[in-house]
């Protein structure tokens, strides 16, 4: 059966109300808690990006929920044995209810310390090497590595968690999905992707752990919500490879000028308002889709209203 996770949204809150936010999430009935990793908000509006690691610790005193990156990227800002270490401080930190999601970036993020972004198949070669890093140093061992990307050099972790900590890979397309089912743990991704979950199964993922994402904009009146969304998450929209190639938030507000509230109201991508149907029919599609796991973001203020909605109108209706 299928769990439903909250998923916190680090571009749009900051630190304290991430977890003030994962407390209402277990209160109101939620099974888990996917967190996103990003140096700059996707646009100005969002207006927030704390440094993931201190809100995941900070998540630990706050909830027993499991926890997981959605998801980091551990090839350019920070050195794969960086993102060793902190996977397994926070691992122990939630007592083993740690998942680290790893992707191959955007360039809003990655970019920002002047190193070059690379082409789309060699970002999935570095996050394959990087991996490897990632799960050597996460058995423990004094770990030197010297390849195409990267060097390690006598690193060792002291502060482990009982067992390791799994790594899924998250996949937009064909390639990186090929990518998840050869060398994941899980496969996450975002919407109903029926089509790349075959693809992960068939392709050597079989039964492993998969998740999906999508943002619902709760709030009493629809086109208020449909507002919401197209102030605070046009890039939404953006189709193709734009979100991953896209250097600053401005950039991103220049393309969305071109989303619509039409776009938003009739697109059937974002559940809006307070009708519960409109809210499980999207989550039941991701269920549907075959994902073991979806995690589900809301976009606008009324958290309070939106995690009562959930905990007495939604969750109970969905299928677990």
């Amino acid at each position: 059966m299928t769990s439903f996770g909250y998923f916190l949204a680090s571009e749009d809150h900051g630190p304290q109300a991430l977890v003030e936010q994962a407390g209402q999430a277990e209160r109101a009935g939620f099974s888990g808690l996917w967190i996103s990793d990003h140096y700059h908000p996707w646009i100005d509006a969002q207006d927030q990006s704390p440094f993931v690691w201190g809100a995941i610790g900070a998540l630990a005193q706050a909830t027993t929920l499991p926890v997981e990156t959605a998801v980091t990227c551990p090839t350019v800002r920070i050195h794969p044995a960086v993102i060793a270490q902190a996977a397994a401080t926070s691992a122990v930190q939630h007592e083993g209810r740690f998942r680290l999601g790893l992707g191959s970036g955007e360039a809003l993020n990655e970019h920002i310390l002047g190193t070059h972004w690379p082409r789309a198949e060699v970002r999935l070669e570095m996050l394959a090497e990087a991996v490897e890093i990632i799960r050597r140093l996460l058995t423990g061992e004094r770990v030197s590595h010297r390849g195409r990307h990267y060097t390690v050099e006598n690193a060792r972790l002291y502060t482990l968690p009982e067992e390791p900590v799994p790594v899924d890979i998250s996949g937009y397309g064909p390639a990186a999905t090929d990518l998840a089912a050869r060398i994941g743990d899980g496969f996450v991704t975002m919407g109903p992707e029926a089509g790349l979950l075959r693809r992960f199964r068939e392709g050597g993922g079989g039964a492993k752990p998969t998740a999906c994402g999508i943002k619902v904009c709760y709030d009493t009146d629809r086109e208020r919500a449909a507002a919401t969304v197209l102030e605070r998450w046009p890039n939404l929209f953006l189709p193709g490879e734009l979100a991953a190639q896209l250097p600053e938030p401005r950039h991103f507000e220049q393309a969305t000028r071109l989303v619509t509230a039409d776009h938003v109201r009739d697109g059937g991508q974002v559940p809006l308002g307070d009708d519960p149907e409109e809210h499980i029919r999207a989550l039941t599609a991701c269920a549907e889709a075959g994902f073991d796991h979806v995690y589900l973001s809301q976009i606008g203020p009324d958290m309070d209203g939106f995690f009562e909605f959930y905990r007495t109108k939604v969750l109970p209706q969905l299928p677990r």
